[in-house]
């Protein structure tokens, strides 16, 4: 897999949705949100979106 580069606004968009999962309050609205932003920004760079989405939910979740 090529190395995905992740922007500042795909981090702070998982940054949310992870905190409201966490509280048991994650909405539709920022799940979608998420989900768009991850959508385009493959799509902007040639990149498989289930990659992006692994890479940055692994980035914001597990940021070892």
């Amino acid at each position: 897999m090529a190395d995905i580069e992740l922007t500042d606004e795909l981090i702070s968009l998982e940054r949310d949705a992870w905190a409201e999962i966490q509280r048991g309050e994650l909405t539709v609205e920022t799940a979608q949100a998420v989900q768009d932003a991850i959508t385009a920004h493959a799509a902007a760079t040639g990149q498989n979106r289930y990659d992006v989405e692994k890479t940055l939910k692994q980035a914001v979740r597990n940021p070892q």
